[in-house]
This record gives C-alpha cells, structure tokens and sequence, in this order.
C-alpha cells in the first residue's frame, strides 16, 4: 500500500552491500505488535525492516554480517517467534487440505474457531442467568461459576497469554485491557461466592443503579468475564480466518507450472528415449517435449515444432502467440497448437513464473496494515484505564470508605471500560457488510481492505477479462462481391472447426451460430504461421491472417479496406481464399463486456480516475477504451506483470491512491501492489487470491457496488467504534465516582453491544447501482 512505511522502499539505497531476509512472525494479535517488533528490528544497527501483520511478516534489509539468527533472536525477545519461510512450494505440499479453499483456516485459526463455540455454548446461559433476575433459581450462581471458569481461565487464554507477554516487556494494549477485565470480574465474583454473601442458597441480584456503599461481596459478575471472552474470542476468530488467506496467493501461482514433463534423453544405445520425470528434476540444457493441450514444463527455446501458445496467463493478450523454431517459450504457458521439442532455459526459480511469485510476495510484504482505531488508541486508553481503577480503589480507601465498596467501584470501572462492543464494532459490521456483498457478488476478505475503499481516487482497470469478455469472437464477416455471406460462412467455419487454434475455434463457433451445423472436411492442413487449409464440399478452403500469396491474389478493395480498418483498431482480421479466389474477410476479437461503459460512468460519478491497463497493442487499447468512455489519455498498453506493477507504484508515487481490477495471474503482482485490489471471479485463482475484493459475478458494475458496500461497510465500523467508545468514556466517571453499580457497568457494555449490533444490521438494506 502506499502507506506503507518508507524505510523499506529506501532501505538499499541507505544499506550498502544489503541482502534482503524475510522471516515468518508469530504470535502476533494486533498492529501495535507489529510495530513492537518493527522498532525493535531497527533499532539494530544496519538493518531496515517492516513487519506486516496481515501477512506475519518481517521484510528486512540488513548489511552484511547481520544474521538470520540474530534478527530471529531479536524477535524472540520481543516476546514473538520467528523463522526463515520455506520455499512455496515445499510449503504448499506441507500444508496438505489445510489450505484449499474449503477449509482456509488452517491448525491455529481452527483451534481459535473451536475455543470461540465452546466458549459461546457456556456463556450463553451465564449471561441469561445475570441479566434476568426471573432465571435465577437456587444456587444459580454456582451453575454460572461451574460454566463461567472454563471461559475466564481456558477461553480467554489467548488474551491472558498476550497480556503476560506485553507485561515483560512493559507494553499494554487491548489483550492487556480484556485480560485485567476478565480476571477482575471473574475474582471478585469467587470472593463474593466462597468469602462474600453471593453463595448462600436463593441469592439474587437485583439492579440498582447506584451501588451500595456498606458492601458489594453480594454480587457476581460472571457473565461480564464469560460475555466479554466469547464476543472478543469470536471477533479474533473472524480477524485471523482472513489473515490466513494472506500467502494463498503465492501457492496458487506456484501450483499453476507443470507437475511433471516429458523428457527426451539420449539412451545407452545412442537412440533417443522419451521419459516422463518431475518437474523438479528438469535442468537447463534438457530438452523436453510440449504437446497440444499441454502446458510448457519451463521456460525454454523451440527447437523444433511449430504452434500457437496461449500466454493469456502472463500478459493478458487473448491472441495466441505464434512460435517456431528458435521463438522463446514461458514455463505454466499453454500449447495451443502442434507438437514441440523444447530447449530448457531456465528452472526453479530462474523462471518466469517464480518471478511472478517473487513479485507477489513483495507486493503483499510491502503492504502496511491497516492501524485499527482501537489498537492505536488502546496505547493510551488501557494503562489510562488501569491507573483509573487503582486511582479510584485508592481513593475511596483513603476517605475511609469500605474495602468492598472501593473494590466494587474499581470494578466497575475495569467493567465499562471493558472493550465488547469494541470487539464486536468491526467483525459485526464485516459480517452483515460481507454477507450482503455475498448476495450481490461482492467478496470482501476482511477489514483491512476497508480503509483503502475510502481513499481510492484511481481505479486501473485490466482489460482482457475485466472490461472485455476475454474470448475470441467472431465479430465482423466482410463478403467479396457476389459472394453470399452464408456459403463464405459455411466453408470457412468447416475448414476452422478441425483446427484447436483458439482464433480458429472463434471463427468456427461463430459460424455455427449463424448459419448451423457445419459441413466436413477432408485434406486438413495446418499453414504454419499462415493459418489452414483444407477441402469443403469440393472447394480447397484457406483461412489465414493475410492471403498465402499476398502477390498473386490481391484483395478487393471492399476486403482490403476491411482488413486494414480491422487492424487498425487492434482487431485480428483473417482472409479467406476459395480456389485461390479471396472470398471474404473475417474479423476476430475480444468483445467488450454490455456492462462495461455503464460501470466506468458510475466510477466515475464516485470521484474516481479510471486508467486502462493492458499487455495487448496500443491500437487495441485505444479501440476499447473509446468504446466505454475511459480517456485517450488514461490508457496504458503494452505492459508485462512487472510493468504493471510498475504502473501501479508510479501513481503511488504521485500520491494517488491507487484500486486495480483485474483477472489475469499477469494482474496478480499489481493487485497485490494496489491499495486496494479487485478481481473478477471468473479470472485465475491467483488474481483472486492476491486481491482484496473478488466480484463473483465478472461484471464491471459489481466493482462500483464493491466500493459504495466497503465505503458503507467502514463507515458502519467507525460508527460503532465511536459509540462503543462513547460508552467507555461517559461510564467511566460515573464508575470512579462510586455512582455505578458493577452490575449497571455490565448492562451498558450489553447495551452499547445491542447498540453496534443494530447498526451494523442496518448494511443489510445496501441497495447495488443495478440488480445482478
């Protein structure tokens, strides 16, 4: 993101002789021990580093001499873990299940999910029981101690563990807060029980608004600890599930080379053998064998062969991409053709895939988490709150009050300040928020993606897939004079339909559609290059990109100018040749999406810049964007995945703040760079999973409502976070002044919980531009 912070972008510049070490964190639980960590790696000499906590990770620039070891025993004594990452893929097939899609959790976070249900399965008659004086039955309250403990000890002891550690090493933030709230209440409710008058048979508590000044040891506070446990739990469940999605990315990249190929090694007899070995025992030098439908084991050069290569996956270009003899080839990309032998150039992480990867995974280390309004304040608000309850015991026992009803009032003001419907502001409202995009296509993967919502101000939009279809069509036929539109149609598709070439299987498909079944063809013939020949109903047939024999078969003008009126506006236009006779022109293209204009006015009308990005031709480019109304000007063509992320930065740089939409895993890089990413969901697992929204439907207008739902969506959170804390901040005079009953304290935590509940129900009502 484009926040993130500037050391790490300087960091070589300043560092001679640096090399660059990345390490897994762990044990993070909010941004404020990131940024813990972040200090203290830089506080090293010769080391710049930037610690994500979305992706636990440390990105660090260190000179020459600095160890792995000593960064990592750096990090330990901040009271987290680190290690060296594995590589993606060895990490991937570690993993197993535990990263598909349906069960992204992984070990840590399931564990979480399983200590929030329990927890929630105990709470729940605990909190009926203190809340409503007509359940309390006799010895209740000893029902709601046996299920309160297993919440206060065991459910809350990832916030007790977290509390511990800040305590070491004299820090505090909003694990501190819960965990001095929860063993407040949960200790003075064991006083009131075993040592106080809350034990005997047929006790109940009634609601008073101001405590009693004589006592207190009456009263339970179970169900605060066990509700303030359970709701906090349930709000880290939902933080760390979207954390976990974090390196999906990188694994689905890495998944999308080849398994194994096909490798032709000279034998003992000195023939040559074919033999099929794992991917990881190419090396350069090898020569292996690609076949149609295959993809290309590694990056490489044709030595022999000819085809059509799909590299729609590395630059986005629809058009597939003729190669021969000495033409360089990609690892992951498709064989769209005939039969290849291939010179092996680059394995591992020579190749242009992992590269890929690489770009990735900077893009995401680079991005600064967002600093959520409760963590940044909670450096000042907890030991604020903490001073205030020993303030507030200490003087009430100094005017020679009773040491119950100055407890009391110290309790009370760890309750209201107890921060549950801080926990419940941000994942209620990303639930409704999430759940009402899920109904629209909308996928938002968490919280963090809100921020940038509110600040994008250019949006870059890819254009094969996400402005346009991303398929070959047919979309003009031009027929010679005399010529019936129908019989040019009829040949030319049969001729295509026995040809695998994409191009071909647009003009055949688009033949069909027009005048029906197709007739057969004998005599095929694939015209390297040039495009196929064959025989249809009697007829020799060759369609192609330019006649065989330009000299000896001059197009007419009408076919000659739609050819050059079709390249001009970055079209691909084949010829059709009859018994040597030029019968038509056909035009192929990748279509623009109905929706695509519509959606760009509406970015419009949100104060947004659209920007065309795109590795296809400037003339294609231009063509596009005039038909949806993006500015010549806001057109950039012809770029790889690194000049896009290039792209990306640039606007960075100028102060933009940047969204891209794309599908492609070309796009995946930039997405990840972006502020804030979109991809379409018809697009490559890799686009998804790199992105911060996915549109499920694939329609451009989906992007629009993506940003109107997130704005929404954050300002519900914020909303929610000023009440809650509103609630804090009015309650907690009132508690030190002994004016509130412990009791009164819990009921306005359940009410301002009530409160941000229903408001974030409220995001159900979101309405999208257009009906999907």
């Amino acid at each position: 993101m484009s926040d993130a912070p500037t050391s790490m972008a300087s960091a070589p510049a300043e560092l001679a002789d640096s090399r660059i070490i990345d390490l897994n964190i762990g044990g993070m639980t909010c941004t404020s021990c990131a940024a813990r960590i972040e200090k203290k790696l830089n506080r090293m000499d010769g080391v710049s580093a930037t610690v994500n906590y979305a992706t636990e990770k440390a990105h660090v620039t260190a000179v020459e001499g600095v160890t792995a070891d000593e960064l990592i025993a750096t990090v330990e004594k901040t009271g987290y873990t680190a290690v060296i990452p594995a590589p993606p893929a060895a990490d991937d097939s570690d993993r197993g299940d535990a990263d598909r899609s349906d069960d992204p959790d992984g070990a840590e976070v399931r564990s979480l999910r399983d200590r929030t249900l329990i927890s929630a399965a105990l709470a729940i008659p605990v909190i009926a029981l203190g809340m409503v004086p007509a359940l309390q039955f006799t010895y209740w309250q000893w029902l709601s101690f046996a299920l309160a403990a297993p919440v206060a000890v065991w459910g809350a002891w990832p916030f007790h563990r977290s509390a511990a550690i800040n305590a070491r090493h004299a820090a505090a933030t909003m694990d501190t807060l819960v965990s001095v709230g929860v063993i407040a209440a949960f200790s003075w409710s064991v006083y009131a029980l075993f040592w106080g008058g809350a034990g005997v048979p047929g006790m109940t508590m009634p609601f008073t608004l101001i405590p009693s000044r004589s006592g207190g040891a009456t009263e339970i506070y179970l169900e605060v600890a066990a509700g303030v446990t359970t709701f906090l739990l349930a709000g880290r469940y939902f933080e760390a599930r979207a954390k976990r999605r974090s390196g999906a990315a990188l694994r689905a990249l890495m998944s999308m080379g080849a398994k194994d190929v096909a490798v032709l090694r000279i034998g003992a007899d000195g023939t040559e053998r074919e033999s099929r070995i794992p991917i990881g025992q190419l090396a350069v030098g090898d020569l292996f064998v690609v076949r149609p439908g295959e993809k290309v084991a590694t990056d490489g050069v044709v030595v022999a062969g000819s085809s059509a290569i799909d590299e729609s996956m590395l630059t986005g270009e629809s058009v597939p991409v003729e190669v021969t003899e000495g033409s360089a080839v990609v690892g992951a990309t498709v064989n769209a053709g005939g039969l290849l032998r291939v010179r092996a150039t680059g394995v591992g992480d020579d190749t242009r895939l992992a590269q890929m990867a690489r770009l990735v995974e900077l893009a995401q280390t680079g991005k600064a988490p967002v600093q959520r309004l409760a963590d940044r304040i909670s450096g000042i608000f907890v030991p604020v709150v903490i001073l205030l309850a020993v303030g507030t015991l200490g003087f009430w026992l100094g005017n020679g009050a009773p040491a119950t009803a100055a407890f009391t009032a110290a309790v009370a003001v760890l309750i209201i300040a107890c921060p549950c419907a801080l926990g419940l502001a941000t994942p209620t409202a990303l639930m409704v928020g999430t759940g009402r995009g899920a109904q629209l296509g909308i996928l938002i993967k968490g919280p963090e993606v809100l921020e940038s919502t509110r600040r994008v101000d250019t949006v870059l939009l890819d254009k094969t897939g996400t402005v346009t279809t991303g398929a070959m069509t047919l979309a003009g036929v031009t027929a010679a004079p005399g010529v019936q539109q129908a019989a040019l149609l009829r040949l030319a598709g049969a001729v295509e339909h026995a040809s695998e070439h994409p191009i071909a299987r647009a003009v055949a498909a688009g033949a069909a559609s027009r005048i029906g079944e197709l007739p057969g063809v004998t005599e095929f013939t694939d015209l390297p290059g040039l495009g196929v020949r064959g025989v249809v109903d009697g007829h020799v047939v060759r369609v192609g990109r330019a006649s065989p024999d330009d000299g000896d078969h001059p197009l007419p003008t009408e076919l000659n100018r739609a050819a050059i009126e079709a390249r001009a506006a970055g079209r691909t236009a084949v010829v059709v040749l009859v018994d040597d006779a030029p019968w038509g022109v056909l035009v192929v293209a990748d279509t623009v999406k109905p929706s695509s204009a519509a959606a760009i006015s509406k970015l419009k009308e949100l104060g947004l810049r659209p920007i065309l990005l795109t590795g296809d031709s400037p003339e294609t480019a231009a063509a596009v964007a005039a038909e949806v109304g993006i500015d010549p000007a806001d057109v950039i063509a012809g770029v790889l995945p690194q000049g896009k992320v290039e792209a990306v930065s640039e606007l960075q740089r100028q102060g933009r703040v940047v969204a891209m939409v794309g599908d492609g895993v070309n796009d995946a890089a930039a997405l990840a760079q972006a502020d804030l990413g979109l991809s379409m969901g018809t697009g490559s697992d890799v686009a998804i999973e790199a992105s911060d929204l996915t549109l499920v439907r694939g329609d451009l207008l989906a992007a629009v409502d993506a940003i109107r739902l997130s704005r929404k969506t954050l300002a519900t959170i914020k909303g929610n976070l000023f009440w809650a804390f509103g609630y804090n901040v009015a309650g907690l005079p009132l508690a030190a002044a002994g004016l509130l009953n412990p009791m009164l304290a819990g009921a306005a935590m359940a009410l301002s919980s009530v409160f941000v509940v229903t408001n974030s129900l409220r995001l159900r009502r979101f309405r999208p531009v257009t009906q999907p």
